[in-house]
């Protein structure tokens, strides 16, 4: 293992031909180590064996052909657009390719040049048309002809025959090394699951002979990055199960049963399960670590409720923390309404409170005299200490790192772990971002909640919007504007909040208080304005997605989104959850004038789902994994090769094979250093908390 780290940090000048201008070149891909090298898979494969004749290019499929250069040409369009286009030619017939605003193209080919071109194939009446394709000069393709290439993530100052000609040294090297040293994977999970080796594996992955060989590499480097993950997950769940002993809460007695028969509505069934699975944890030696998921309107608040006054009735503090002032405010007056009338002690600390009332309520909570506080990231801070801190509660949590969180369990001994999020995950994602957790889903949305009738409008539909949020505006009701950005962009066309707030108080909601609010303004100001929301003297707030996580407005009736094509489903579901929490019908109107198919499918599935959680399965296949859920936060590193869409099966595999490695010590020995090297500077944070 110490042969393969030295190889896999050696710095990429290692590698013959690789002097400072190709280093710097490389490392705008994130190139450094001849293992990040070795990692930077391909994107896609050409079996470039058997190259088409021009005429025999089909019209939408990605193509491969070769052909001479006979003419090259650069024009400005009505727009201002510079195109740059390059005749090529065959003994079938001739084709053009084409560039927008990349001038430099021109320079870089001559006439007479033999290239072989990749891309997709546009056929337009007589004419054959690539735009931007893949191209290498004929000459440098020599050594890869008639094989299967490899097609790599470049920039466009790093060809392809360079990056291949560099990996394929970095190949040759690591075939040099006994394979004992090369692997990773123990050889019993190889046997089990029928996975070839690592030396096999990176060389068929880059240099493929044939289509088996590269599916059995992939499966092989899928496998082992899937299951390095998961046994860094399984290995932080059973330390956070066998480290020192936690707190043993008691059977629910008199105060508990007496805050639950007095709950001003009934518990759903989900409601009813989650809340026993977490008096389970709590009732048992071993710290709980759950995480409760919850559609926006579920009732998970209530279940943190109960849950924190059975932390206070066995003697315990317990700490609520949330992601923003005025979402801490709300959380304080909804447990006080709750629990205050049993006698219990409730504060709530955020960085607005003078240094006098701070430093007098953090004299109540270190001496006892506060039994829950409620708080943002002040909760955090250095001088907040506990007399006994039974119960960590953390909402919307995927707004807090890893370290956030380790930092206020860390205010007490050993408490219990409540996390929560209103954001559904997709099985496959809960169990890579969340395989430390135990999982608790609450599905039911309580009687009474109405769905939100949301419609998918164009432009040219605007006006009658925003005169039917005029007429909910006259029967009482409240709007939120929702908008993809602050100001106006020379880059992005899309509508921002600023120019929306200035158009529509003046126009349609002249005879109403509108508010403004963005990321961009001071935590005090937000507050003031979602306060005055909140209180009903502003009817029509226009703002950024900063609202995506913001106060409970039962009178807020329409969502409004401008350039709702910018969003994802998750995103959009998050905004439309801000309506439909009273008893008057709500509405959700999606604005954009997008012709994007996906988009366009997008904004239907809105239309007619409601339900979170297949929307968020939904958006993971439309966006992918690696925009769905920023993993950054939790100290996970990016998936190099898996998608945990397509390989939700090696995902299973590989969590199987993960729990038994960490189950048996001479297994996890082996995989430690790589999941050192794997994790990088996450590893700490994530395994040694």
């Amino acid at each position: 293992m110490i042969i393969i780290q030295k190889l896999w940090t050696a710095k990429i000048q290692f590698l013959k031909g690789v002097g400072p201008a190709n280093a710097a070149k490389l490392a705008k891909l994130g190139i450094f180590t001849v293992g990040q090298l070795l990692e930077h898979y391909p994107r896609r494969y050409e079996d470039r064996s058997n190259h088409k004749l021009i005429a025999e290019l089909t019209d939408g499929l990605y193509e491969t052909f070769r052909a001479l250069i006979i003419n090259i040409s650069e024009l400005k369009s009505h727009r201002g657009l510079r195109i740059v286009k390059i005749t090529v030619r065959d003994q079938s017939g001739v084709a053009q390719l084409t560039w927008f605003n990349q001038s430099y193209i021109k320079n870089k080919y001559k006439t007479g040049m033999e290239i072989i071109i990749s891309g997709k194939v546009q056929r337009r009446l007589h004419s054959i048309e690539i735009n931007k394709p893949d191209i290498e000069l004929a000459a440098d393709f020599n050594a890869d002809a008639g094989q299967i290439i490899p097609v790599y993530p470049v920039m466009e100052n790093i060809p392809q025959w360079q990056l291949r000609t560099l990996t394929r040294q970095a190949v040759e090297i690591f075939h040099t090394l006994p394979v004992s040293e090369a692997e990773t994977l123990p050889q019993a999970i190889l046997s089990g699951y029928n996975l070839i080796n690592r030396q096999q594996a990176l060389t068929a992955i880059h240099f493929p002979r044939n289509r088996e060989m590269l599916a059995a590499a992939r499966r092989r480097l899928v496998f082992e990055e899937l299951y390095l993950l998961q046994c860094g997950l399984t290995y932080l769940k059973q330390k956070n199960k066998h480290k020192s002993q936690g707190i043993k809460h008691a059977p629910d007695g008199k105060l508990v049963t007496a805050i639950e028969n007095k709950l001003p509505f009934t518990l759903t069934g989900d409601q009813q399960q989650t809340l026993q699975e977490i008096k389970a944890d709590m009732e048992d030696i071993t710290p709980m670590q759950r995480l409760l998921q919850g559609d926006v309107g579920s009732g998970k608040t209530v279940i943190a409720t109960v849950a924190l006054a059975k932390t206070v009735e066995n003697g315990y503090q317990g700490a609520l923390m949330a992601p923003t002032e005025i979402l801490a405010e709300q959380h304080y007056h909804s447990l006080a309404r709750l629990l205050a009338p049993h006698g219990i002690k409730l504060a709530v600390l955020t960085g607005k409170l003078t240094r006098k009332a701070r430093d007098q309520l953090l004299c109540h909570i270190k001496e006892g005299g506060i039994d829950i506080v409620v708080g943002t990231h002040a909760l955090i801070q250095a001088d907040v200490e506990f007399k006994q801190l039974g119960l960590v509660v953390t909402d919307e949590q995927h707004r807090f790192g890893v370290q956030q969180r380790a930092q206020l369990e860390a205010k007490g001994g050993q408490p219990d772990v409540l996390v929560m999020t209103a954001t559904p995950i997709p099985r496959t994602m809960a169990l890579t971002v969340y395989g430390d957790l135990d999982v608790s889903v609450i599905r039911e949305l309580p009687p009474g909640r109405q769905p939100i009738a949301t419609y998918a409008r164009a432009s040219n539909r605007r006006d009658k919007v925003y005169a039917f949020a005029v007429e909910q505006m006259k029967a009482g009701r409240q709007i939120y504007v929702v908008c993809p950005l602050i100001e106006e962009s020379d880059k992005v066309e899309a509508q921002s909040a600023i120019k929306i707030y200035d158009e529509l108080s003046s126009t349609f909601f002249k005879d109403y208080n509108c508010g403004l609010l963005h990321g961009k303004m001071k935590p005090q100001e937000k507050d003031v304005i979602m306060s005055a929301f909140a209180g009903g003297e502003i009817k029509a707030l226009i703002a950024t997605t900063v609202i995506e996580v913001g106060v409970n407005v039962p009178n807020a009736t329409v969502m409004i989104i401008e350039g709702a094509d910018r969003f994802g489903l998750a995103q959009l579901h998050q905004l439309r959850g801000r309506v439909g929490r009273g008893e008057h019908k709500s509405y959700c109107i999606l604005l954009s004038d997008s012709t994007n198919q996906e988009t366009v499918e997008r904004l239907r599935v809105m239309t007619e789902i409601n339900d979170g959680f297949i929307l968020a399965e939904k958006d993971l296949i439309l966006r992918g994994p690696g925009q769905f859920f920023g993993t950054a936060q939790h100290g996970i590193p990016d998936l190099k090769i898996a998608d945990i869409i397509r390989d939700t099966d090696i995902l299973l595999e590989a969590r199987r094979a993960a729990q038994q490695t960490v189950c048996t010590p001479e297994y996890l020995n082996r995989v430690w250093q790589t999941l050192l090297h794997w994790f990088g500077e996450n590893f700490t944070m994530v395994f040694c908390r």
